[in-house]
């Protein structure tokens, strides 16, 4: 049997250097993710609250922040117990903006865990059509 992986790839009209902002300042990630009391930098502790509850959502540790090129943190959420999986970001230049990847592993396996990686791929697509408004609405066209 395979491990699930969640594998995104987007095209952002903005430089490497916007996205990453995206990515780890609070006040960008609350504009299309969830909002982090401080900016995720490596060797920190990841905690993101809801924008509306402020509740603690997701929690992990960033192991990997290396500006404007690639980002990696433990993710968990409730439903996942005590399942801690990992998040990766690569940031790839292109022609007119940014290839931002999303690799998430670790993930819990089994049938009984299919509805959990079903929802977390769901928010993803959802989570990154948040990301393409907040970016492209702020970049002159």
């Amino acid at each position: 049997m395979t491990d699930a992986v969640l594998k995104k790839s987007i095209f952002l009209r903005a430089e490497p250097e916007t996205v990453w902002a995206y990515l780890t300042e609070p006040e960008h990630l609350a504009e299309w993710f969830h909002k982090p009391e401080r900016t995720l930098a490596e060797g920190q502790k990841l905690e993101m609250f809801g924008t509306t509850s402020g509740d603690l959502l997701i929690w992990g540790e960033v192991r990997v922040a290396r500006p404007p090129k690639y980002l990696e943190h433990t993710f968990t959420v409730k439903p996942m117990g005590d399942a801690v999986s990992v998040v990766k970001w690569t940031l790839e230049p292109v022609l007119g903006g940014t290839r931002l990847e999303l690799v998430h592993e670790g993930l819990p396996q089994g049938v009984a865990a299919f509805d959990l990686i079903l929802a977390l791929d769901k928010g993803w697509d959802e989570h990154f059509g948040k990301l393409r408004v907040a970016l492209h609405e702020t970049v002159d066209a």
